[in-house]
């Protein structure tokens, strides 16, 4: 079964391997060797001030965020689940909140963000994704981050890069606390988040807030090579394998490779009749919205052996993901495309030519790209 889900996703060999040796105490030499071997690769990845590993899901790093980052009001931006997300963990904490929102194909508009922060002159942190998964939708953060920062420096821009982090590039000048996770673009199980911060941000955490998910404590620890609680050892031991593997391959080709598999796809797919949903694509996954996303899925596991996402909440049954995180061999994807124009042929909505299969190779292996 290939694996095409926007997360989890394939974990590598190498990876496999790594994990699968002598489990290591937390609190010696070996492992401290190994913790700060695989910060300084993450520094190299998130080009940060500083970085925090948590043993958690993503959704315990956007909580160690709110918490540690806002002390007066949030502003929270809305277009998905993971959007929602913050807004329910500002509720949580009974804290304070103004919330933007929009459709799941509508990216958040810069305008609308600056003239909120400037009505309200208490809202000291901006929580965002920059790929919104629920629909496969790529906010404009930068330029948010680049506006909101003219307006009021003291703002800090949280930015939730779980399904962005390893897929492309992000400027972080105006970003302060970038969030992501193990699962996605990392290729590993779940169960380890990675925060990466700006000066500002860990000035402003001070002696931080909570106890598991106080960034104050991890900073002071994870600076002497430990962890303040027990270390995700085994995930950890992963990670520097896969940063490891990246380094090798190199940042750039990384995010070429992601690029061209993400552009050949969605060209495919649009070439048998399929519509893309979000108006502004993220290079994480194609979304395609379809009346018979659920059939479509359907046929394509029990099949074809491809597992892909499906949608959620009002999207449900409507929509498709497919998954460009990671290290992904072309002929899978490749193999893909054809699988869901076998899939349309079945439903009697064309006749199968191998034109899905066709373009993605035209467009994938294109020299001027």
């Amino acid at each position: 079964m290939l694996l095409f889900t926007p997360g989890p996703t394939p974990v590598p060999e190498k990876a496999r391997v790594a994990m699968a040796g002598e489990t290591i105490h937390h609190r010696t030499p070996e492992f401290t060797k190994i913790f700060n071997e695989t910060r300084e690769l993450l520094f190299n990845l998130l080009k940060t001030d500083e970085v925090v590993l948590i043993a958690s899901t993503g959704t315990g790093a956007m909580e160690a965020c709110v918490t540690n980052l806002c002390h007066k009001k949030a502003l929270t931006v809305n277009a998905g689940k993971f959007g929602q997300r913050f807004t329910k963990i500002c509720d949580s904490f009974n804290l304070p909140y103004i919330e933007l929102t929009y459709e799941w194909d509508t990216p958040a508009d810069a305008e609308e963000i600056v003239k909120t922060v400037k009505e309200n002159p208490d809202i000291d942190a901006l929580f965002i994704q920059i790929c919104e998964s629920a629909g496969g939708l790529r906010h404009p953060v930068e330029e948010i981050a680049a506006k909101v920062k003219a307006e009021r420096a003291d703002i800090m821009v949280v930015a939730d890069g779980i399904t962005a982090v390893g897929v492309e590039p992000i400027d972080i000048e105006n970003i302060d606390a970038l969030i992501t996770g193990s699962q996605k673009a990392l290729m590993l199980p779940p169960g380890l988040s990675m925060i990466g911060l700006s000066q500002k941000a860990v000035e402003k955490i001070g002696k931080g807030k909570g106890f598991y998910f106080n960034l104050a404590s991890e900073i002071k620890k994870q600076r002497e090579g430990t962890t303040a609680y027990t270390a995700a050892t085994t995930l950890i031991i992963g990670l520097r394998e896969i940063l490891k593997e990246i380094e090798e391959l190199g940042l750039d080709t990384l995010y070429d490779l992601t690029d061209k598999r993400a552009l050949a796809t969605r060209v495919a797919l649009e070439a048998i009749g399929l519509s893309i949903y979000p108006k502004k694509p993220a290079n994480a996954m194609t979304a395609i919205i379809d009346e018979e996303a659920e059939k479509i899925r359907k046929i394509l596991k029990t099949k074809y052996g491809v597992n892909v996402a499906g949608g959620q909440d009002h999207l449900k049954g409507r929509l498709f993901r497919i998954n460009h995180m990671g290290l992904i061999e072309p002929y899978e994807a490749a193999w893909v495309v054809n699988a869901v124009e076998k899939a349309l042929e079945e439903l009697g909505r064309l006749k199968y030519e191998g034109k899905a299969n066709r373009v993605f190779n035209e467009i994938y292996f294109r020299i001027d790209l």
